[in-house]
């Protein structure tokens, strides 16, 4: 998972061919059978939080493999060990003070809300984040899926017209130019891109 709780997923291609999906080490380990059966197309492991390439050598035996994925990703060493009992108690909340500056009349403002300042900002943080969420996802979603389709799809036809659609949020000038791309690049392709195109204001019909 992300430093955010969600679960992280993992793509790999064998040329145009997806290989697998799933977690890191799964997808790892799939590319890997992959060299050693001397496949011929290039191997590549996607990040779908991002869409980018991960540089990785597969090279060597599983136990190596799995040595090289907790050094890039640390996180994983962190999952494989078995969680810390809680003792008794509130469990800590993970509070950071940090300074912040604000006018008179913000303070002053702050005050005067329930629970004082550090809990009203605690509240405008939350909300602005749940306000921001779609807009947030659907970025995201663009970034990843044009950072994918650079890498597996930059010298495919209607690339340029495809990412055009994409940044413009045209979903359908976007599936008709990626409709002769190879199956699995156009199915992550389009899986990558979901929320993209999905609606982010909030306007009444």
């Amino acid at each position: 998972m992300n430093a955010t709780g969600v679960q992280m997923s993992f793509t790999g291609f064998a040329g145009h061919r997806m290989v697998a999906r799933g977690d890191l080490v799964e997808v790892a380990l799939a590319l890997q059978a992959e060299a050693d059966r001397g496949a011929g197309e290039r191997l590549v492991l996607i990040d779908d939080a991002t869409g980018r390439s991960i540089s990785l050598s597969l090279h060597g035996t599983a136990a190596q493999l799995r040595e090289r994925l907790a050094a890039l990703f640390p996180a994983l060493q962190a999952e494989e060990e078995p969680p810390r009992r809680q003792g008794r108690g509130r469990p800590k909340l993970g509070v950071v003070s940090r300074e912040v500056s604000l006018l008179p009349r913000h303070w002053e403002w702050l005050a005067g809300q329930p629970g004082g300042a550090s809990a009203a900002l605690r509240r405008l943080v939350e909300q602005a984040r749940r306000e921001g969420a779609a807009a947030d996802r659907a970025r995201a979603s663009r970034d990843a899926a044009w950072h994918f389709m650079h890498e597996l799809a930059g010298d495919l036809p209607g690339f340029e017209e495809a990412s055009r659609a994409l940044f413009a949020g045209d979903e359908a000038r976007f599936r008709w130019e990626i409709r002769s791309w190879p199956a699995d690049v156009r199915a992550h392709a389009r899986r990558l891109a979901e929320a993209a195109f999905q609606p982010v204001g909030g306007a009444a019909p």
